[in-house]
């Protein structure tokens, strides 16, 4: 089934439903990120935020509710998920990296395994990304040997090798002490900078202020409300809203 949307739309989420047993997590989300947009989603712990995320490349399955992207319906049950994982990287809060790989190899292997790139392609490919993100001269460093805030940088560059068509970002600074965090941010920047559409999941308001072009605010399982930064931050209009923001802003 071809959706029927803004051909700029690139993720487009309509009616989303998630339940795990009898608890409803979503409730009914709809969503359209255009082409180059950076969309930050805020909100209290157990809003649905990295749940709605997940659904965008069926880590999560839906309980109901429909999610296309770009022109499939990747819900529905025929559609091959693993082509469309392809191009949509994501970053989770946790690392992931195989500890026995290099950098360089960890930006590799799924070069190699999923998009079948010869080895030469791959480590050229692998060392482009690890320059990107300030790593040029850790490629041959194993993850132990590399700081949290490296290793997250590997992560990244690791999805940005398999050339995504979307970024997710699962709380990606979340687990990193605060001075390894603007490195990550900084190459989250860039990536903004560059036009690459991201859906970004963060507590961090300084980087959703300065580089997001809409702010979602979810609160149980549902949007509450969006717009711009300067909308949402300055003026937001729903309670729940103006209290959370009001004790971290």
């Amino acid at each position: 089934m071809v959706a029927e949307f803004d051909n700029k739309a690139v993720v487009r989420i309509v009616g989303l439903h998630k339940y795990f047993g009898s608890l409803e997590v979503l409730k009914g989300v709809d969503l359209e990120v255009d082409r180059g947009e950076v969309v930050v989603i805020l909100g209290p712990s157990g809003s649905g935020k990295s749940t709605l995320l997940r659904c965008i490349n069926l880590l999560e399955k839906p309980t109901a509710g429909d999610i296309w992207f770009e022109d499939s319906r990747i819900t529905d049950p025929k559609t091959d998920i693993n082509k469309i994982r392809e191009k949509v990287g994501m970053v989770f809060q946790s690392f992931n990296l195989f500890p026995h790989l290099t950098a360089k190899k960890n930006v590799m292997l799924a070069q190699r395994k999923v998009l079948k790139r010869s080895n030469e392609q791959a480590e050229r490919i692998a060392v482009e990304q690890l320059e990107k993100v300030g790593l040029g001269d850790r490629v041959d460093y194993l993850p132990a040997q590399l700081s949290g805030g490296q290793q997250q940088r590997v992560a990244i560059a690791r999805a940005l090798a398999m050339a995504p068509h979307v970024m997710l970002f699962d709380e990606a600074t979340s687990a990193l002490d605060p001075e390894l965090v603007r490195g990550v941010l900084d190459v989250m920047r860039q990536l903004a900078l560059g036009g690459m559409t991201m859906i970004v999941v963060t507590h961090e308001m300084g980087f959703a202020r300065e580089v997001a072009d809409r702010v979602i605010f979810m609160d149980d399982g549902v949007i509450v409300e969006q717009g711009s930064p300067t909308e949402v931050f300055d003026h937001p209009l729903s309670p729940r809203a103006q209290d959370f923001l009001g004790h971290i802003t």
